[in-house]
């Protein structure tokens, strides 16, 4: 699945790397995230409190450019969240992983008895 390329005003602090992710400059922090809390109830300065490293002015900026572009934007997140369910299924699906979880179940639980 091809990646929709993004070009951002200078006035908006997002990039996007080779992958195709998009990122607050300078941090870690994807569109996704910033968007999903903001769908979920969390103010700015919510937002900026789980994400320091992001300005309450990038957040607004970033928020501000979501709104404006919403339609390209939620199929941006639309094919990644695709595409993360596809990972999560190759992931799921590879020899052992049911077991390997299964053992992580048994250990955790042995270890809230002791």
């Amino acid at each position: 699945m091809e990646t929709k390329r993004f070009n951002f005003p200078d006035t908006v602090p997002l990039v996007q790397s080779e992958n195709g992710a998009i990122r607050v400059r300078n941090s870690r922090v994807t569109l996704d995230t910033i968007v999903i809390r903001m769908q979920v109830g969390d103010t700015i300065e919510e937002i900026h409190e789980g994400f320091p490293t992001v300005s309450i002015t990038q957040i607004k900026d970033v928020l501000g450019w979501y709104f404006d572009n919403q339609a390209e934007a939620d199929e941006y997140l639309r094919q990644q969240q695709v595409e993360a369910e596809e990972i999560l299924h190759r992931i799921e699906s590879q020899p052992g992983y049911q077991e390997g979880r299964e053992e992580l179940r048994r250990r955790k639980a042995q270890l809230s008895r002791t």
